[in-house]
């Protein structure tokens, strides 16, 4: 299969790389008076503004013809029919089908799965309207104050994220807090602030049999029973988000209070899903209704606008440009908005455990790099943290700012004072401080010549580091599905320009498997496999030792 390094559309950029290498993106500006009308997108919920990246028209043009060149528009119109585009799992990825509301056939393996998503959903609203109202009661027939969601991954990350960005709608009927870690710390933690009686667990596995929700679930179970819980009881206060009916009723879920997952919904695209009941529980089901519309707006957005204008591709072209052909091999989440701090981790899973792949769609090694690195941290904070290697450190980091017009918990002075540090961090990073400018600030401050030149080296900024700026409305349900389901779809782009599966995540089942393997080895009378390397084998025998002196 032919690397993608050979098209023509790839070579074109890579011939056109070595121009753009001496340009200065604060010139780009000089020159152009109508550069930000060319390049930012206003969409029903925020603004994309991309003019800060080190881009030309003739570079978006390249761009998209390698769009074009991939079948970019091609691919996305295949897995909104529902084709199998998960080809190591034989699959369809229809996490679309799960906010879509335009009345049409959704049809996957040919069979209309509108019905069936759609039942889930009325099943969703009629469980979360039973416990906000208080007619759900535990075995001491009070009513539910508190709701634990026991899940890993997708399963964690998701509905974490929104319930944090969110909290600020929340009426305070229910308090969720949510376990993931085998560590018991965490668990331990959450069980010692709730009550047995008047707490919902929901377990969120598709198989059931995740390590890690297994037994942070059975963790629970044994704490309910030891606390006036009762076998007979276990079924007002677990519920279970799984594929496996089987097992969820052996462990005392009602059947009636599992919800469905389907195999052609990811884990990290899930929180649409079932998943999301956390989300619905704390926020009231109409709310939730309102992050699938905004969801189903973006995805909308990228079915039907043009490429050249359609914010997830452009995204993800900006991406590629900075990551293969810049060489720039990471990349910042910055959120000036303290709802979102929990965004960076959502989409580290999402980017890196979908496009963090070295093999193409035919098995072969690729010939260039894929998903950078991706991290970050609210944006105040990393400010007195890692923004000095944004501004002066050797390696150059594209980052995405998110901030909003409005806040979601307006306090006088505060949010005006977040956005000016929003507005100069990336205008800092773009322009930079020549020497020149150094010097001349100094000499005004009265410092000897000595003393500035010895200043100099040390005060340049560089400039020209590219960002995107995301500027919403509102951090509110219609607009965090909407920037969700953005990301969702750069990856998709993504992953196509790259020849990558985006869909499967065979890395994260290597380390697990091994893992069962070494745990029965921890058991104080069972002997080290010497099947482990040195290190290994020898860390394993240490930790042994030491625990029990």
């Amino acid at each position: 299969m032919a690397s993608r390094t050979e098209l023509s559309s790839w070579q074109a950029l890579t011939q056109h790389t070595q121009n753009m290498r001496t340009r200065k993106i604060k010139d780009l500006f000089s020159e152009d008076q109508a550069r930000f009308d060319k390049f930012s997108l206003q969409l029903p919920h925020f603004l994309f503004d991309f003019s800060k990246n080190l881009i030309t028209e003739e570079t978006k043009s390249l761009l998209l013809d390698l769009a074009k060149e991939t079948d970019v528009a091609g691919w996305r119109d295949k897995m909104f029919a529902g084709e199998h585009l998960n080809r190591t799992e034989d699959r369809a990825v229809m996490h679309v089908a799960l906010r879509d509301k335009s009345g049409a056939p959704i049809m996957i393996d040919g069979k209309d799965m509108r019905p069936v998503v759609e039942g889930e959903l009325k099943r969703m609203r009629a469980l979360v309207e039973q416990v906000r109202s208080g007619e759900w009661r535990g075995y001491s027939d009070k009513a539910i104050t508190d709701v634990v969601s026991i899940g890993i991954g997708g399963s964690n990350l998701g509905p974490l994220m929104a319930t944090e960005a969110l909290k600020s709608y929340a009426d305070g009927r229910l308090n969720v807090h949510y376990v993931s870690n085998v560590d018991g710390a965490q668990i331990a933690d959450v069980l010692d602030h709730v009550d047995p009686e008047t707490t919902l667990f929901v377990i969120a596995s598709k198989s059931f049999t995740t390590p890690e929700t297994t037994l942070n679930a059975n963790t629970a179970r044994a704490w309910f029973l030891s606390n006036g819980g009762s076998e007979d009881t276990t079924s007002r206060h677990f519920i279970a988000v799984s594929s496996n009916v089987e097992k969820a009723v052996a462990f005392g879920v009602g059947k009636d209070n599992i919800f469905e997952m389907w195999d052609w919904v990811g884990g990290r695209f899930s929180l649409w899903s079932a998943i999301g009941l956390p989300i619905a529980l704390q926020l009231g089901f109409e709310l939730f209704d309102e992050l699938l519309q905004g969801a189903f707006e973006m995805d909308t957005h990228f079915r039907e606008a043009p490429l050249e204008a359609n914010a997830p591709v452009l995204m993800a072209l900006l991406g590629v440009w900075n990551g293969n052909f810049l060489g720039y091999r990471a990349h910042a989440l910055l959120a000036y908005d303290q709802c979102l701090h929990r965004l960076p981790a959502y989409m580290q899973q999402a980017e890196m455990e979908s496009n963090g792949k070295s093999v193409n769609w035919a098995g072969e090694p690729l010939a260039y790099p894929s998903c950078p690195l991706i991290w970050g941290e609210v944006g105040i904070n990393g400010q007195h943290a890692f923004y000095q290697l944004l501004h002066q450190g050797t390696d150059i980091i594209p980052a995405d700012f998110i901030g909003s017009i409005n806040s979601t918990q307006p306090v006088p002075g505060h949010h005006d004072a977040l956005m000016a540090n929003y507005f100069a961090q990336t205008e800092a990073l773009m322009k930079g401080i020549s020497a020149e400018e150094v010097r001349a600030d100094l000499t005004a401050k009265g410092v000897a010549p000595e003393r500035i030149e010895e200043l100099v080296p040390h005060k340049v900024h560089p400039g020209n580091r590219p960002t995107n700026s995301l500027l919403l409305n509102k951090v509110e349900a219609k607009s965090l599905g909407a920037l969700i389901a953005l990301y969702e779809h750069k990856i998709f782009v993504q992953g196509i320009i790259w020849d990558v599966h985006s869909f499967d995540q065979w890395g994260v089942e290597l380390g697990k498997v091994l893992a069962a393997g070494i745990e029965p080895e921890l058991a104080p009378d069972n002997e080290v496999s010497g099947k482990h390397d040195a290190s290994t084998r020898h860390l394993i025998e240490y930790y042994k030792k030491a625990k029990q002196q």
